[in-house]
């Protein structure tokens, strides 16, 4: 059985009155199971040189309903380049967040039906995004 743990460590000496920290840590399991996740996608890099929307996840290459989590990264360092990160079908996408130069993010995707995951570039120059899908 594959054994895959996530961990978040969030620090700040002023972002408080306090100094904060916090952790936290789940082993990647799948759905309604004690069974560790045991398929990736690897880690991947999808060079983009247009700002125009893009399917980065078909939800129909995976199983719905199913515990599957989604790394993205923005490797950039240049502060107006940033990936729009949405979900849906093309007609009805819905904005999640958007993913700036050194931001990264990490969460849950089931696949459902005609939710892809869309992700546009601010810039029509090269871009790089880095990410990998765990999934059952």
């Amino acid at each position: 059985m594959a054994t895959t743990t996530a961990t978040v460590t969030l620090s700040s000496s002023d972002l408080t009155g306090d100094a904060l920290s916090l952790s936290a840590s789940t082993t990647l399991t799948k759905a309604d199971s004690v069974t560790g996740l045991d398929q990736t996608t690897g880690v991947a890099r999808k060079i983009y040189t247009q700002n125009t929307a893009d399917v980065l996840i078909d939800e129909s290459l995976y199983a719905d309903d199913k515990a599957h989590k989604l790394y993205l990264r923005n490797p950039s360092t240049v502060s107006t380049e940033y990936f729009l990160i949405s979900v849906g079908n093309g007609a009805a996408d819905t904005e999640i967040g958007r993913l700036y130069a050194g931001d990264w993010m990490f969460i849950p995707y089931s696949a459902d039906t005609n939710v892809d995951v869309v992700i546009t570039p601010s810039v029509a120059t090269t871009m790089t995004l880095e990410y990998m899908l765990i999934h059952e």
